[in-house]
């Protein structure tokens, strides 16, 4: 009886520890890309942008993407590549303001998107 006790204890600690251990990974991997994106958004604002400028938050989320398809799901991570690949065109063609759109909207998605993965009540029930 006691060993069972224990053994639940342990296996809800361990749990806990992971759920835990993955949210922070989760959120360190997407404050990184929010800050490269926020570089990407200045230059735009200033009209100094270039092509390489967003081909790079691109090869940046394209590293985060391969971890972190693990941990939240494939529609919501080619929603982030949709909107990435649009800014990206726009920038290409130097068309900032249209660009700036698009890039606020990805920077709303980038700091909303974490908090749907939380351990939280909410997203548990």
């Amino acid at each position: 009886m006691v060993k069972s006790i224990i053994y639940t204890v342990a296996a809800i600690l361990a749990c806990l520890g992971l759920f835990i251990g993955v949210e922070i990974y989760m959120n360190k991997q997407f404050d990184e890309f929010h800050g490269a994106l926020e570089i990407l958004y200045k230059k735009v604002e200033d009209k100094t942008a270039n092509r390489e400028d967003g081909y790079a938050v691109k090869s940046l989320w394209t590293d985060k993407k391969s971890k972190l398809h693990i941990f939240i799901p494939h529609n919501d991570i080619s929603y982030i590549d949709y909107w990435l690949s649009e800014a990206c065109g726009l920038i290409y063609c130097k068309e900032y303001d249209l660009a700036l759109g698009k890039l606020e909207v990805l920077q709303e998605i980038i700091k909303n998107l974490p908090d749907a993965y939380t351990l939280k009540l909410e997203n548990i029930f």
